[in-house]
């Protein structure tokens, strides 16, 4: 339990711009180094994880902690990665007025949003390695890219999430069509 908990604080203390840069730090410890859960089982987790109300770090700390040491581990896990961010603002809250107002900070968050990026793209890229490469699986990779890098370079005002639902929607459309060509199981390729 406690191993939990100092685990999924160290991901909450040392990683900053929210869930989706978590997921490389978690993918690292929690799959590679400590092997709790599969790769599978963290791509499936981070699919979940972005489907159910809430952040996606802490959807997964929970998963993981639950998977590990059933509702205790779940808890630890969960109180682990949210505790170091609770306090790291209630710390920030007290000095905001002048916390801002420092030259250092200010390029320290300019880096931050640099490191951020990257750790979500590391994320992007190692789940991307470790799909199956099927033809459809990747053309709907390459939609989904394309379209948000078109919309973020002409800042377009389109959500993200509605560009999910429609490679959701495209996707079961796809299954239902070849589940009904071949009648066993619509393998997609």
């Amino acid at each position: 339990m406690i191993e939990l908990f100092l685990t999924f604080a160290k991901i909450g203390l040392f990683t900053f711009g929210g869930g989706y840069a978590m997921i490389s730090i978690i993918i690292n410890i929690c799959v590679a180094k400590k092997k709790w859960i599969t790769h599978d089982e963290m791509m499936n987790v981070a699919v979940i994880a972005e489907s159910t109300p809430g952040p996606i770090a802490i959807n997964c700390a929970t998963y993981v902690g639950y998977k590990k040491k059933g509702i205790r581990g779940a808890i630890a896990a969960t109180l682990g990665v949210v505790f170091p961010s609770f306090i790291i603002i209630y710390l920030i809250s007290i000095f905001l007025n002048n916390f801002l107002e420092i030259t250092w900070v200010v390029n320290a968050f300019k880096g931050i949003r640099v490191a951020v990026g990257l750790l979500i793209l590391d994320a992007g890229l190692n789940m991307i390695k470790k799909m199956k490469k099927k033809v459809f699986q990747m053309a709907v990779v390459c939609c989904s890219f394309t379209a948000m890098m078109l919309i973020n370079i002409f800042a377009w005002n389109f959500s993200s999430i509605l560009l999910m639902l429609i490679a959701a929607i495209i996707s079961l459309l796809v299954f239902g069509v070849q589940e009904a060509r071949s009648g066993n199981g619509g393998d997609l390729k």
